[in-house]
């Protein structure tokens, strides 16, 4: 794949509050520790099938918890009735992409049992909790935050679509409209001011935006008492590597929010490419389609490539971020941003080659052996330290282990994930992860 190039340099405005470095470290570890992201799962009934006949098999699989403290058997806490037909509210966690995975798998296979069909009325919620903070959070991070999805929005609605055709790309506006979202500027007024006005809009209902924070506290200084921040834009989903991957990315973008702000308040309103982003965000998000869906019928193949670009440009600004996180989902999320599962429903896949389809662009980690796990040992273990060189100690573990040298260098290169690096003041190799 060529490498992506950005159409734009990001530029900031200072503030007083703006984060220190040590600041910054702070709350991206703190935030990255104690955030919990959950999920609202939608979805229509097959046909000729009772809800209440459903819902009951399904609560026998699913096991909800009905205790947002219990996580129970697979983290859901109901399955209730929805107007596009069930809706299951699944706790939130830690992401952790193995755990997540294997926990969207146990969930979806037996709603795909049951075909469970995804309609236009259907949508995905991420709903990102900061329960248990140890102090308040400052508000440049939710402003820069809001910025940052402004900026992007045509490519997060697009990389997040799900409708069946071309001509219905995702879901109507109604239930996560943009115009008050690109309209309200924290450049302008504070987030507290913001979350006033988006209270008494008349335009948009509080709790239908495309980033809602009606669940926000603010404490006398403007700062997040209360954090949980919920994304209504994505469309409904019956793919759980996709849903992963989704979740890593709003994980990504508050922790890219806290890295910023040592910078200063991102700014978005004077830039060209902002201007044309409130017109794209019309075109893909309207309510003038048929069934609930969006008339995206005028997105030609040059104004796709402009949701691409964007969609790619977002990943780009995250990369260091991803770098961190050391998971696939950026590899999922760069498909996703070129050929999203609108996409490939509209080439007539099925949720199962959809998820097969993302898999495929998965690098598998290479499998470990014995002779990795006592190596591993080693290190963690600090059986050969204090030695003087590198050298010296690859010789060493190469005795021990009774392997060339040559493979000891190609086993720790392996290890990436885990950054091994030589430490001097042990005399050893340590993790740094």
């Amino acid at each position: 794949m060529t490498q992506f190039q950005p159409d734009f340099y990001p530029t900031f405005l200072f503030r007083p509050d703006s984060l220190t470095l040590q600041d910054a470290r702070y709350f991206q570890d703190l935030l990255y520790r104690a955030v919990k992201i959950g999920t609202e799962l939608e979805f229509a009934l097959p046909k000729g099938v009772l809800w209440q006949e459903l819902q009951l098999r399904i609560e026998k699989v699913l096991h909800p918890s009905g205790d947002m403290n219990q996580l129970g058997e697979l983290g859901i806490y109901d399955v209730i009735k929805e107007h596009c037909g069930i809706e299951i509210l699944v706790i939130g966690r830690h992401p952790h992409w193995d755990a997540l995975l294997t926990q969207y798998n146990r969930i979806i296979l037996p709603l795909l049992a049951e075909n469970i069909r995804m309609r236009p009325t259907c949508g995905l919620h991420f709903h990102i909790l900061g329960t248990g903070l140890a102090e308040e959070i400052p508000e440049i991070i939710l402003a820069n935050l809001w910025n940052m999805t402004r900026l992007f929005a045509p490519g997060l609605k697009f990389m997040t679509s799900a409708g069946e055709n071309r001509q219905a790309l995702c879901r109507r506006r109604q239930h996560n409209a943009h115009q008050e979202f690109m309209r309200l500027s924290p450049e302008q007024q504070s987030m507290a001011e913001i979350q006033t006005t988006l209270k008494k809009s008349m335009v948009v209902p509080e709790h239908q935006n495309f980033f809602n924070i009606e669940h926000v506290r603010f404490n006398a200084a403007g700062d997040l008492s209360k954090f949980h921040l919920e994304f209504r834009f994505p469309d409904g989903d019956l793919s759980p590597v996709s849903i992963t991957a989704k979740t890593f990315l709003f994980l990504t973008m508050l922790l890219k929010a806290v890295e910023i702000s040592k910078f200063g308040l991102l700014q978005v309103d004077n830039l060209s490419l902002f201007e044309s982003n409130k017109e794209l965000m019309n075109i893909i998000s309207n309510n003038e389609g048929k069934l609930a869906s969006s008339d995206t019928s005028t997105i030609d193949d040059i104004l796709l490539k402009k949701y691409q670009d964007n969609a790619q440009c977002l990943l780009w600004f995250l990369k260091s971020i991803f770098l961190l996180l050391d998971n696939p989902s950026e590899l999922v999320l760069q498909q996703l941003a070129l050929t999203p599962l609108s996409l490939l429903r509209d080439q007539g896949k099925d949720w199962q080659a959809i998820e097969d389809e993302l898999v495929r662009h998965i690098r598998p980690q290479p499998a470990l052996d014995r002779f990795d796990y006592e190596l591993i040992k080693i290190i963690e273990l600090g059986l050969l330290i204090n030695i003087d060189k590198k050298e010296a100690w690859l010789d060493a573990v190469a005795q021990f282990l009774h392997l060339p040298i040559k493979e000891i260098r190609q086993r720790l290169q392996g290890y990436k994930n885990r950054s091994p690096t030589w430490q001097n003041d042990l005399g050893s190799m340590v993790f740094l992860r």
